[in-house]
């Protein structure tokens, strides 16, 4: 056999075994690590009252290894409530974080914020904030962390400029209980959404789900009558965005960390994007993409 003839055999044999590596590497699952581990980037940090990315007294850091959102450099919380909005926007996907809360409440924060923080899934951006608005619209699962006494649940949801639907539905509370259990004192505590465009959200703690809500939108005013877009301190322009985009569906957004005045470490933060190739012949083929999107497909 010549050169030529055996090169052109390789290439026959390379080109039949693509389909079958596409195929059998289909399910192995590609998560996404959020969280590096050393530092924040890819990460935008937004707190009310201050320009984006100003990161207002090391409120948001890395610590051996752990993402802190710290109080230690405050005197008094202030109304500096915070978020930190991953880069990539997500539709269908699945995040999943562990956290604890840790020491005491920062002076000046809201009694209903001790042990209280949350992460924000379908979020606007961090660039589209208003200067002094106090939380995205976005959908929030909120993490509340035991007092040592009665039942305080976690993976709850609260909805800043959203509205979501149980059972058929409109759910008109601003945050709604989920029947996880209580964890009390600094305990590591794994959380996850499962959120599926404007379809439906699984909250779960470790492999149980602990709350379900469906038809995800933009709606219901800010909060309350009582703490309106004004309250937020949205700007009018924002404000009357938001309102003209009532009740249509919340289909994506970013995913953002809350610091709402009691310190709170997260040890992962990861992602199962369930959005892409659908198309068995494709290299960068998924069998669990639950959303199609070929235009990512990948090819010879």
């Amino acid at each position: 056999m010549n050169v030529v003839v055996r090169v052109f055999a390789s290439l026959v044999l390379l080109m039949m075994s693509l389909p079958v590596v596409a195929q059998t590497n289909a399910s192995k699952e590609e998560w996404i690590q959020l969280f590096n581990g050393k530092d924040l980037r890819d990460w935008d940090i937004k707190i009310a009252g201050l320009p984006l990315n100003d990161n207002y007294k090391n409120t948001f850091r890395v610590e051996n290894g752990v993402l802190r959102i710290a109080y230690d450099q405050y005197k008094t919380f202030d109304g500096k409530y915070g978020h930190m909005y991953y880069k990539t926007p997500f539709s269908y996907y699945i995040v999943r974080f562990t956290y604890r809360f840790v020491g005491n409440q920062t002076p000046g924060g809201d009694s209903w914020n001790v042990r209280n923080s949350g992460v924000m899934v379908h979020s606007q951006s961090a660039s589209s904030l208003s200067l002094g608005q106090t939380f995205p619209v976005s959908l929030e699962l909120q993490l509340l962390g035991g007092l040592d006494k009665g039942e305080r649940h976690t993976a709850n949801l609260c909805t800043p400029g959203t509205q979501v639907h149980m059972g058929g539905k409109l759910r008109a509370e601003h945050c709604i209980d989920s029947d996880s259990k209580t964890y009390n004192g600094d305990q590591w505590v794994t959380s996850s959404a499962i959120v599926l465009g404007d379809s439906i959200v699984h909250h779960l703690i470790g492999r149980d789900t602990v709350l379900t809500y469906e038809k995800t939108q933009v709606g219901g005013g800010f909060v309350s009558r009582d703490h309106d877009w004004n309250a937020g301190h949205f700007s009018q322009e924002a404000a009357a965005y938001w309102v003209s985009r009532a009740n249509t569906p919340l289909s994506e957004g970013y995913i953002a960390l809350q610091a709402e005045s009691h310190p709170i470490d997260f040890k992962s933060v990861e992602v199962l994007n369930l959005k892409g190739c659908t198309d068995p012949k494709a290299l960068n083929y998924k069998s669990y993409f639950l959303k199609s999107d070929n235009t990512q497909c990948r090819y010879k």
